[in-house]
Order: structure tokens, then C-alpha cells, then sequence
């Protein structure tokens, strides 16, 4: 949980796990959703000061966790792990800017189609009709920190467009072409 302290690394094994933040009232926003391979806890385990988000299993879910003591130790004795691990830095930092520049720079729809886009890239399972991509509209506006309402709006117009298709939990993204051309800045 944010504010825990940052005592490990944890690399998911199977399932999926949800990184989020979250406001004493209750709103949240969803950072990142972590699956096989991917890594998180990154922060706080080598500054040592408390977690930053927190996290949370959206499916059943094994972790492998690498405690902070242990890490340094593995880091001195590899010196080349730290080069991995300032890689991984990099690439957040990347995405984290990224984020930012598109949260100021793109409109609604734009933001909304290349958040589909890469949550079909990275998560999603081809299907006949497309890729299919099992994410509620709530959690789709949490990527975003949108309402939901406003997500229903823009993916009801690409549903009648038939761009995508809407089903419980999930959408089936039909036309990825459609969809980069919104990703364009004005």
C-alpha cells in the first residue's frame, strides 16, 4: 500500500496486478497494470523511503519478491544488475513524461484511443473480430482520470463507427487504423 515502507521488489510470476493511486475521498487512478515479467516497487526499494502507489491483484496472482537487503547485496556482488535496473528507471521515467506531455497536449479522444491502442498492444488477445482487451470502462477512465461517463460517450461514437465493440469487462478493438489516426496531435 502507498505509504508502506519500501522494503522489496516484486516481480509477478502469473496473473495480473494493478498499480494505482488514490485520494483520501476515495478517487483513484490507475498507473500501470503489471503482468508476467514486468517488475514494480522499483522506487521505493532503492531509495528505502516509503511505497509511492499502491498495488493490488486483479486476478489470481504469484509474486516473487526480492527484499531490499538482499537486493543491495545482489547488486554489489553484480554490478552489471544495476545497469538493468537504471534501464528500468529510464523506460518509467520515459513513460511517466510521456503521460504528462499527452495529459497536457492531446484531447479527450485522442488520449482515450492511444490508451486503448496500448493496452491492446500490451494486454490484449487477438480474437476474430480483433484484439480483445478484458478492461471495464470504470478502469479504463481510471487509466485516464476521467469519469467514466465521458469514456461511455467516446466509446459508444467508436462502437456505431464500428471501430471497436463493446461487451461486459471487455472491448474488442476492430480498427487499430482508425484509432492511430486519433493518436495525431492537432
Amino acid at each position: 500500500m502507498r505509504g508502506d515502507p519500501g522494503d522489496a521488489l516484486y516481480g509477478v510470476v502469473s496473473g495480473r496486478v494493478r498499480v494505482s493511486a488514490q485520494t483520501a475521498n476515495g478517487k483513484e487512478v490507475i498507473l500501470n497494470v503489471m503482468k508476467p515479467g514486468d517488475v514494480f516497487g522499483e522506487i521505493a526499494l532503492l531509495d528505502g523511503q516509503p511505497r509511492t502507489a499502491s498495488a493490488t491483484s486483479v486476478s489470481p496472482t504469484q509474486l516473487m519478491v526480492i527484499q531490499r537487503a538482499d537486493f543491495l547485496a545482489l547488486i554489489k556482488r553484480e554490478p552489471q544488475l544495476a545497469i538493468h535496473l537504471i534501464e528500468l528507471l529510464c523506460g518509467r521515467v520515459r513513460w511517466t513524461s510521456e503521460q504528462m506531455e499527452d495529459t497536457s497536449l492531446l484531447n479527450v479522444s485522442q488520449r482515450l484511443a492511444k490508451c486503448v491502442l496500448h493496452l491492446a498492444t500490451s494486454q490484449g488477445s487477438p480474437t476474430t473480430d480483433g484484439v480483445q482487451i478484458k478492461i471495464s470502462q470504470e478502469q479504463l477512465a481510471k487509466f485516464l482520470g476521467l469519469s467514466r461517463q465521458i469514456v461511455n460517450k467516446y466509446l459508444q461514437t467508436w462502437k456505431r463507427k464500428r471501430w471497436i465493440a463493446l461487451g461486459r469487462g471487455k472491448l474488442i478493438v476492430g480498427d487499430e487504423r482508425a484509432l492511430k489516426k486519433l493518436t495525431v496531435p492537432d
